[in-house]
């Protein structure tokens, strides 16, 4: 029996694929299965209020790229996300809010950054000062402690387009 959040996400995945006229080929079937399977679902930021401050700035259109430490897929034991990927993004309550596609992924490391991405992810000055310290701070209280932050560590650079808002 699916949970609640289950349903909500299968609900969306559903209707993005109808809006979208998106075909029976995006998104796994199980054996006899008569739909296929939503695309992972996730929220972006670490807290409640980041996931839904970064949110609104995606469905605005001004959050186009996000990053990642390499490290937190290595420890989850999640792979790279991929250029055609579909992703589901939740809101802090775990609610589905937009169907996304990565467009772009680049693993640099955190010194590497340049300020195209930092501008692309939409947050604060758009700056790459402030993207620094900002996903300093961040990596620091939420990346995998077994590695805690470096200036050389791999950062997963991933670039996204707005397929379904809801």
């Amino acid at each position: 029996m699916m949970t609640t959040g289950e349903d909500a996400v299968a609900a969306f995945w559903a209707a993005a694929r109808r809006s979208l006229y998106l075909s029976d080929i995006f998104g796994w079937r199980p054996e006899g299965g008569a739909s296929p399977l939503a695309p992972p679902a996730w929220s972006f930021g670490g807290t409640t209020e980041q996931a839904d401050r970064l949110l609104e700035l995606v469905l605005a259109g001004t959050k186009t790229a996000t990053a990642g430490a390499q490290w937190d897929y290595e420890a989850a034991d999640e792979p790279l996300p991929r250029a055609g990927d579909l992703s589901i993004v939740l809101d802090g309550a775990g609610a589905p809010r937009a169907l996304i596609r990565t467009t772009e992924v680049a693993v640099v490391p955190f010194d590497q950054v340049d300020a195209e991405h930092a501008r692309l992810e939409g947050e604060g000055d758009l700056s790459l000062g402030f993207w620094r310290e900002a996903h300093e701070r961040f990596f620091t209280e939420h990346a995998d402690h077994d590695h805690g932050f470096s200036t050389v560590m791999p950062v997963v650079l991933e670039r996204f387009e707005v397929l379904f808002p809801h």
